[in-house]
């Protein structure tokens, strides 16, 4: 037996179609966002879902929403798994901050435990809470498939902790909007990467 692991990045939102850096602002979801929302939903409804978990900042409530229907199941919004808070690069593009932050944006993107930025929260801290949280809710859950919606950092964090990967692998991992990551947890403990970053349902909302 083991639980598995369903985490779910959030949907587009206008911030990503800009390039911005979100963090905690609370940005909502486009009408792009909602639909892939929607089509994940509709890959998804296929799997046996038992509990879902959302970040508490709206687009990854909405997406988990969005999901939910199909199940007719609550989604259950947790402050742990809401994105890293950037700090002063929020609402920022990435083009303004490898201008006016770029040596520290380049220690962002090769070494970003390294990376001390104004006002964010440091990247261990944020592995430290999302993880945490989930060997939490997978003691509650043992042997129940449970879906997490959560953000890009996060996620990535949440990863590598779980498989006991150092976080100087974060560059080497992407995460799209709504892509779908599967982690198998045994019940002794160790972790399986099943799927990374798979959005092969946008497909179908292209045809």
């Amino acid at each position: 037996m083991s639980t598995r692991l369903f985490i779910v990045r959030h949907g587009e939102t206008s911030w990503n179609k800009l390039k911005k850096i979100q963090g905690i602002s609370n940005v909502d979801l486009t009408d792009e966002g909602v639909k892939q929302a929607y089509l994940l939903s509709q890959r998804l409804k296929y799997e046996k879902i038992d509990v879902i978990f959302s970040s508490d900042l709206d687009r990854a409530y909405k997406t988990a929403s969005l999901i939910a229907k199909e199940f007719d199941l609550d989604v259950i919004k947790l402050q742990e798994f809401r994105e890293i808070s950037f700090g002063v690069w929020e609402g920022l593009t990435i083009d303004e901050i490898e201008k006016l932050y770029k040596d520290l944006y380049h220690t962002w993107r090769t070494n970003p435990s390294e990376a001390i930025i104004d006002g964010a929260e440091k990247l261990e801290a944020v592995q430290k809470r999302i993880l945490s949280m989930t060997y939490k809710i997978v003691e509650q859950y043992k042997n129940k498939n449970i879906l997490i919606v959560s953000h890009g950092t996060s996620i990535k964090a949440l990863i590598l902790g779980l498989l006991n990967l150092d976080l100087s692998f974060y560059p080497k991992i992407r995460q799209d909007n709504t892509a779908l990551n599967i982690i198998d947890i045994k019940d002794d403990g160790k972790c399986v990467l099943v799927l990374l970053n798979d959005t092969c349902h946008l497909r179908s909302g292209n045809n």
